[in-house]
């Protein structure tokens, strides 16, 4: 049997996500100290005992559900499970660096510098009000690509997210992504709703947070993972240190290619996949993918501790 272990993205994070998996384990309590150090602020007791909407801005968001992530990947080592016994690893949008930082191409502290730059950067990029992201339900990637680029009227729309066989984000221009959403309903979507998000993800108005991206990339480390990374926007693995700076750029303004992950990996023998982190909103969208993978929530100490005995 493969596996792989797969990591969220934004939108999955609680208040006091991580803070059993910091009581019951030292190495992941460290990997919290590590990250409150590198950002020089107790971000920790914002995701222990903050405010939802304190915790959901973008900038704390990212390094957060990083750092309950990497928690967990340290919970499992403690069990004795390590990032080799997944054949490939991967990570829903801020979630490829989680898996980056697992697989040790980039240091927990360079992770969590480089998400809070991200968000800070994506935040940045439009004002508020300017974009937004939609929901489609029910429509598949290529009608909802036809149904962005109907909307887009000169403005941007664009896919952003191809989650799973019936869920794709579009992502632009505010209005483009309203015609966006009415068109979906006229097209059989059943649902097309308005995210509440404080950006455009994903979609060609990130552009300067793509640059401020490749400025901070380039002044970080990035070793070979030890265990290849299946990459966002080529929904392939990947190794080589340079390909990997290079797509993490592309992935700002790049469509998240979920399903198409998902599929590569089925096809290449992965049959079991964890979710490593806060929630369960990967195993959704995989069931949906491919029913046949077996997927496991690995986010408490309990589902630690049943991980691993799953592979003692």
């Amino acid at each position: 049997m493969s596996r792989a272990f797969v990591f969220p993205g934004q939108g999955a994070q609680t208040i006091g996500m991580g803070k059993a998996l910091a009581v019951a384990y030292p190495a992941a309590k460290a990997v919290f100290d590590e990250v409150d150090d590198a950002l020089g602020e107790k971000l920790s007791s914002l995701i222990w005992e903050g405010e939802i909407d304190a915790l959901t801005l973008t900038q704390n968001a990212q390094p957060a559900l990083m750092a309950t992530s990497l928690a967990a990947m340290k919970a499992l080592e403690a069990e004795g499970v390590t990032i080799e016994a997944a054949s490939y690893v991967a990570g829903h949008s801020l979630g490829e660096y989680s898996a980056l930082a697992a697989a040790g191409a980039l240091s927990i502290s360079d992770t969590a510098r480089l998400l809070r730059t991200r968000g800070e950067a994506m935040q940045a990029a439009v004002p508020v009000g300017v974009g937004a992201m939609a929901a489609l339900l029910g429509l598949n990637f290529e009608t909802a690509r036809d149904v962005a680029a109907a909307a887009a009227e000169g403005d941007i729309c664009q896919a952003a997210n191809d989650n799973d066989p019936g869920q794709v984000v579009v992502s632009g221009h505010k209005g483009a992504v309203e015609r966006a959403v009415l068109l979906a309903k006229e097209q059989g979507a059943k649902r097309a709703v308005l995210l509440p998000v404080s950006a455009p993800f994903h979609c060609a108005l990130m552009g300067p947070a793509a640059e401020a991206m490749a400025v901070a990339l380039a002044g970080v480390d990035l070793n070979e993972p030890s265990v290849p990374v299946v990459a966002n926007v080529i929904a392939e693995p990947v190794k080589d240190p340079a390909t990997i700076r290079s797509l993490l750029v592309d992935q700002v303004t790049g469509s998240v290619r979920w399903r198409e992950s998902v599929s590569w990996m089925s096809e290449n023998g992965v049959t079991e996949i964890w979710e490593i982190g806060a929630g369960k909103a990967l195993s959704g969208m995989i069931r949906r993918i491919d029913r046949s993978i077996a997927c496991k929530a690995v986010g408490t100490p309990d589902e630690v501790k049943a991980a691993a005995e799953s592979l003692a």
